[in-house]
């Protein structure tokens, strides 16, 4: 039997909630072993001069813990 566990992350881009997205998972995938899915809880961006300048998103990651 596996035992999972979600860890909530924030991350950002200044291209698209896309690459905010892939971006977050290849930096979890880093420093937790056997990711295997992602959860876009929330998106958002940040407004400077009128102009989108970031997107973020609230991940939660889900990876599997090995005995």
């Amino acid at each position: 039997m596996s035992v999972a566990k979600v860890t909530e992350i924030i991350a950002s881009s200044t291209k698209s909630f896309d690459d905010a997205t892939e971006k977050g998972v290849a930096r979890a995938s880093k420093t937790l072993k056997n990711v295997t899915g992602a959860w876009v809880k929330d998106q958002k961006v940040v407004v400077e001069d009128g102009k989108i300048s970031e997107y973020r998103v609230n991940l939660n990651v889900t990876f599997i813990l090995k005995d």
